[in-house]
């Protein structure tokens, strides 16, 4: 399979690692999260991940061998190696939800300034499915500066 895939020649190591990929994608097992669940980012190998290690993310699509989860910032299709469930409960996984969908709209405005920043990629490493007081009116704070406009703003 190698040869055929090199043209008779010795296999560059591209196409080795693809081929050593494809093998070990035929012996894992299925991918067992689900959309909405909430998931740590494990940068091990991933040099798109720089910088994103111990961020949560929440799974907004699952594939065969990957899944796509959505940050405040980005978006990754991920191999399930670098996602670590929270283990959140449906409502928690929500809360979380409801959190990355507040840091978007921030992000989206285009003209964060470094304190912002520092704030949202704060939020961003959070090790609990709840914001404390202090983290939510700095967030709401925020929201104020920026002009972001909540739906739910009763919620806090």
């Amino acid at each position: 399979m190698v040869q055929v895939t090199a043209g008779g020649k010795v296999p560059t190591g591209k196409i080795v690692k693809d081929v050593v990929q494809r093998i070990k994608d035929k012996e894992r097992p299925p991918i067992t999260l689900r959309v909405g669940e909430v998931c740590f980012l494990i940068a091990k190998d991933n040099p798109e991940l720089r910088g994103k290690s111990g961020c949560w993310s929440i799974v907004s699509e699952v594939y065969e061998f990957s899944c796509l989860v959505a940050t405040w910032d980005n978006e990754y299709i991920l191999r399930p190696e670098h996602l670590k469930s929270l283990g959140y409960s449906a409502d928690e996984c929500r809360e979380m939800e409801d959190l990355g969908v507040r840091m978007s709209l921030l992000h989206q405005t285009g003209k964060l300034d470094e304190a912002a920043l520092w704030i949202l990629n704060g939020l961003a490493k959070l090790k609990t499915p709840y914001l404390t007081l202090l983290e939510s009116k700095l967030l709401a704070l925020l929201e104020e500066e920026y002009e972001i406009v909540r739906e739910n703003s009763s919620s806090d």
